[in-house]
């Protein structure tokens, strides 16, 4: 079956993407077509990159970029949860896409954004990101603004039009990852050490 993790994104304390990321685990999990797990990035402290060789290579000599590497090739797509901060997203999301390369190769990707403005452009950095690391990315973004689908701009109380964006997200992710599974298996016959 399909696996996807939802990834999320944020390690700051009091973030508020924890009852974001948890909110659309549940939803996911709901569903009978693909397998979804939580991934706290909390739980991988990775250090700023500090491999040797680019990840290109797959020459990971870190045992915490190994352990990295080990969970992210076991899904084939992924959904990412991502505060804006600053015009983007967090540094420390996109310290951990950047430890890797073939894991993301040919796989879906989706985005639950927050921010003032629902982290939209946090959401638009992290397409382009996955563009250059051969992720496709689905049309259907879920924006939570702070202003209407957090009370007080810290308790998560998304508004009720947002679960069903997030099944359509879902669904696509699921869908594209599907329609990428005769790229990646291609791609694991040919690897020779250069990705």
């Amino acid at each position: 079956m399909t696996s996807i993790a939802i990834i999320l994104g944020s390690t700051r304390p009091g973030r508020r993407g924890e009852g974001v990321a948890r909110w659309a685990y549940e939803i996911a999990r709901k569903r009978t077509d693909a397998d979804f797990e939580l991934i706290d990035l909390a739980d991988y402290p990775l250090p700023h990159l500090d491999e040797p060789m680019p990840p290109a290579m797959g020459q990971y000599q870190n045992q915490h970029t190994k352990d990295w590497a080990a969970t992210i090739s076991r899904f084939d797509g992924f959904v990412f949860v991502t505060p804006e901060y600053n015009h983007s997203t967090s540094g420390v999301l996109k310290n951990a896409i950047d430890y890797l390369f073939a894991e993301w190769n040919n796989k879906a990707m989706g985005v639950v954004s927050y921010g003032v403005i629902g982290g939209a452009r946090a959401a638009e950095h992290l397409r382009l990101i996955a563009g250059e690391l051969k992720m496709a990315g689905v049309r259907t973004n879920v924006t939570l603004s702070l202003i209407t689908d957090f009370e007080n701009f810290t308790d998560f109380a998304p508004g009720a039009y947002q679960g069903p964006a997030l099944d359509t997200l879902l669904g696509e992710v699921i869908a594209w990852s599907e329609a990428l599974a005769p790229l990646r298996k291609v791609e694991d016959a040919s690897s020779d050490g250069w990705r």
